[in-house]
């Protein structure tokens, strides 16, 4: 378990398949995720989603993310790790339209980021974000991340963005700094 400013991290539940079935099979969050609309049955959705619990492979790790109160507000994850090239790509969202745009997305990323960087000796974290998504772009940018390049996925066009550990670990620094600073001078 992870735990951030307003969130928590932690392990996929089964008792998660209910709203992630919610959530996949919703139109604008499957737009938004850049994914198709869930089209499949509940009982077939559990089923293999019992079976992704059970057989989680090494290249990837999912986490619900939680309020800190334990209501289930959406899911992170980093994936395709390659430990030779030092990467990951790392991906969210949250699907209760109640927790957008207060923080919780960006307290996830933030929280996700500083597991990856601390637990693991991986150097770069990149993602693809739809073009016109401006407000996920705007919270990867709080978190650190920069825009490096453009990219085609399924006939969409996405913005590649980018964090290295040296660049988050500077401005982690900065902000202990910044916040230190202001203790002394209150």
């Amino acid at each position: 378990m992870l735990k951030g400013k307003k969130v928590v991290l932690r392990e996929k539940r089964l008792e998660d398949a209910a709203n992630d079935y919610k959530w996949r099979s919703d139109e604008e969050l499957a737009r938004l995720d850049a994914a198709p609309v869930l089209g499949i049955p509940y009982i077939d959705f559990l089923e293999s989603y019992a079976d992704e619990l059970r057989f989680q492979g090494s290249q990837r790790r999912r986490f619900a993310v939680e309020t800190l109160d334990g209501r289930h507000i959406g899911n992170c994850m980093y994936y395709d790790i390659d430990a030779d090239k030092g990467q990951v790509e790392l991906g969210i969202m949250i699907g209760d339209r109640d927790y957008w745009d207060q923080g919780y997305g960006t307290d996830a990323i933030t929280t996700l980021v500083g597991h990856i960087f601390n637990t693991t000796r991986l150097e770069r974290i990149y993602l693809n974000t739809l073009e016109w998504n401006i407000r996920a772009q705007r919270c990867f940018e709080k978190c650190g991340f920069v825009p490096v390049g453009r990219s085609k996925r399924y006939s969409r066009d996405l913005v590649v963005m980018e964090l290295y550990q040296s660049s988050w670990r500077k401005g982690a620094s900065l902000k202990v700094d910044q916040s230190t600073n202001r203790k002394q001078e209150g």
